[in-house]
């Protein structure tokens, strides 16, 4: 897959204004290499060509590097093969990752590409409902999911996962109005604090990140 694979992820990284230290480029490929081979036995992606792997799934999820600040902890929720968590503990890897699906084998592969990969990502098999003592899961300086529920879901699940001063990121794949948006965390406490909005450099695919703080 070298070729397709890394010269989209370079391109999309280079539109995206993003650098990835020495050694981040060839750990993506491995963990993609080890997604599309768990996912001929078990079901964690239906994209399979290695461009559009390298585009829908890492840059569209590296993309949250510009939102990402000084956070030092990540909970990415829903987390399916771990996405965004993994490429983010790969380019980051001082970041404290925590990556919770309640599918038991997207888990185990988030563990075991962790393992394979010597990433310091905690992967828990749990459905967040809002309770992290109950669940096993921390409070994070950022609280992120990439397809769980719309932000009218999204934003009072996530709060309560939130650390003193953390943020709360909508990872969307639509245009949002930023006033709706606004509307839409005053409801759970939360304030916009901005709106990324970038689009896929090889597809075109628009997508915003939006962020939200406590109130």
């Amino acid at each position: 897959m070298r070729a397709p694979f890394r010269e989209v992820l370079e391109a999309g990284l280079a539109a995206l204004g993003l650098s990835l230290a020495a050694g981040a480029p060839e750990r993506l490929e491995r963990y993609a290499d080890l997604l599309l081979r768990w996912n001929r036995k078990v079901n964690l992606t239906a994209v399979t060509d290695p461009a559009d792997l390298a585009e829908r799934h890492l840059v569209d999820s590296l993309a949250l590097l510009r939102v990402l600040g000084p956070a030092r902890s990540l909970l990415d929720v829903g987390s399916g093969a771990g996405l965004p968590g993994i490429p983010l503990a790969i380019a980051r890897p001082a970041l404290a990752v925590t990556c919770c699906d309640a599918v038991a084998r997207k888990v185990a592969f988030i563990k075991a590409a962790a393992a394979a990969l010597d990433l310091g990502v905690r992967g828990v098999a749990v459905r967040a409902a809002g309770e992290p003592a109950r669940e096993g899961l921390p409070l994070a300086d950022l609280v992120v999911s990439r397809a769980l529920a719309e932000p009218g879901r999204w934003l009072p699940l996530g709060a309560r996962y939130l650390a003193p001063g953390g943020r709360l990121v909508a990872m969307l794949g639509r245009e949002a109005e930023e006033a709706a948006l606004a509307e839409v965390g005053r409801a759970s406490g939360l304030a916009l604090e901005r709106v990324d909005r970038f689009a896929l450099p090889r597809s075109g695919a628009s997508r915003a990140n939006a962020v939200f703080r406590a109130a």
